[in-house]
């Protein structure tokens, strides 16, 4: 069901062998290139039009109406309902602590700079809507966009043929827990486009000036193709855990993990990486009992079957963490002995869970923590969604006379060496005499 790699006693470079969902997202950019050129030039109506021809429905208006969302609320399951504020307490609670505060540095006497934090003006907010439905999105985006203090965003998420064209009711009920009151029927690359050259209309979607969250590689070559007028968190791929174990994991716990992220996509990928045969052969016999006895049987075993996935054995610990390092997985966990010293040596990885009670399925909804993570090796030099994703930090420098007198033969300098005389000119003429009238 699952292939292995076998790097033990092995000085081969781990990116060479390690399984890796293969995404080509330059080869669907001519797919993409006419939708979001059409959403450009006719806006709304491309939007709806679009949406029909790829959802199989056309929304009886792009703007989900407030009744829509004020019934999807009311209709909404308590047990769910339960859960999702429960969700989003923890989530406020994690993402408050991210705040930035304004900072003043004193360089020099009569010379300071001062690094402002300003949230983004206005955001798109965009939640899947494929194989499964994601009200978690909705928390995982709208939380930190909140609490950084963005005054203005939106939410898309696909129209439904089962609902009437609307985005799937629980997805706007969590809306309306949030107090996200701007919603658009609008699903792939014509609602990033929609996101980032607006709709007519009094109805209409105002241009944003980001966009956010995951969604499928049509999604993603939105965001690629319009980067630049729109900002975005990142290029999502496909999902993905990778799994350090000894021989004190159990392979219960382990297997379940690795079907957990299976779970979404045939090419999601579950990697385990471990220093035990016997955990090894112990995962393989869990696999096969667990996942025929899952509701999405087929989608999990060929994403375990395919070259995404693998059972990386290797030497020991410290192999294995040079393993986990150089993959960089959206999701880590670490079931080893002292796990949670082990997990603190990580540097590369999108989150970690630490131990055998900290499955992914724990920060995909109610850790506190976001599910918005870097994907396909990104977590070497990227973060998660955060506050962060949303603030802007601006550079206030604020020099009096003395103290641009005291450092201008540096800067005249510097200006000069660089043979830009027009920068030294522009101290210059501030602190050379005037002559003349």
């Amino acid at each position: 069901m699952i292939r292995r790699i076998d790097l033990r006693g092995s000085a081969i470079d781990p990116r060479d062998v390690l399984p890796r969902a293969s995404v080509d997202v330059e080869s669907v950019l001519a797919t993409v290139r006419p939708i979001v050129d059409d959403v450009r030039d006719r806006g709304e109506e491309a939007v709806l039009a679009w949406g029909e021809r790829l959802d199989g429905v056309r929304p009886p208006s792009l703007r989900v109406p407030q009744s829509a969302l004020d019934d999807a609320l009311a209709a909404l399951d308590p047990v769910v309902r339960t859960a999702l504020e429960e969700s989003i307490r923890r989530a406020r609670i994690v993402h408050e602590d991210q705040r930035r505060v304004d900072t003043i540095t004193h360089v020099v006497p009569g010379g300071s700079v001062m690094e402002r934090w300003l949230p983004v003006d206005r955001v798109g907010l965009y939640v899947p809507g494929g194989r499964a439905v994601y009200p978690s999105s909705v928390i995982m985006n709208v939380v930190p966009a909140l609490v950084a203090g963005v005054e203005s965003f939106a939410v898309a998420s696909p129209p439904q043929k089962d609902f009437g064209g609307l985005p799937h009711p629980t997805i706007l009920a969590a809306c309306a827990l949030l107090g996200v009151h701007e919603v658009y029927a609008a699903g792939g690359a014509q609602a990033v486009a929609m996101f980032a050259y607006g709709t007519a209309g009094p109805d209409g979607c105002r241009p944003t000036n980001m966009v956010t969250g995951p969604g499928n590689i049509y999604v993603t070559a939105a965001k690629r193709m319009l980067k630049g007028r729109i900002g975005i968190d990142s290029e999502a791929g496909p999902t993905e855990i990778a799994i350090l174990a000894d021989e004190t994991a159990d392979a219960a716990f382990v297997a379940a993990d690795l079907i957990s992220q299976a779970e979404h996509d045939v090419i999601a990928a579950s990697v385990l990486v471990t220093t035990s045969i016997e955990l090894a052969d112990a995962v393989e016999a869990e696999l096969a009992v667990q996942v025929p006895a899952t509701k999405h049987s087929e989608r999990i075993a060929e994403a375990l079957r395919g070259p995404q996935s693998g059972i990386v054995l290797v030497d020991d610990i410290e192999a294995g963490l040079g393993v986990v390092n150089a993959y960089a997985a959206e999701h880590l966990e670490v079931h080893t002995r002292e796990a949670r010293d082990v997990a603190m040596r990580v540097r590369n990885a999108g989150a970690i869970f630490v131990g055998p009670w900290s499955p992914v399925s724990l920060g995909d909804y109610a850790a506190g923590s976001n599910h918005v993570l870097p994907t396909g090796g990104c977590a070497c030099h990227s973060s998660g969604l955060s506050v962060q994703t949303f603030l802007r930090g601006i550079h206030v420098v604020d020099y009096d006379e003395a103290a641009l007198l005291d450092v201008a033969p540096h800067v005249v300098a510097l200006a000069n060496a660089e043979d830009l005389p027009g920068h030294a000119a522009a101290v210059e003429v501030r602190v050379q005499p005037r002559t003349g009238g």
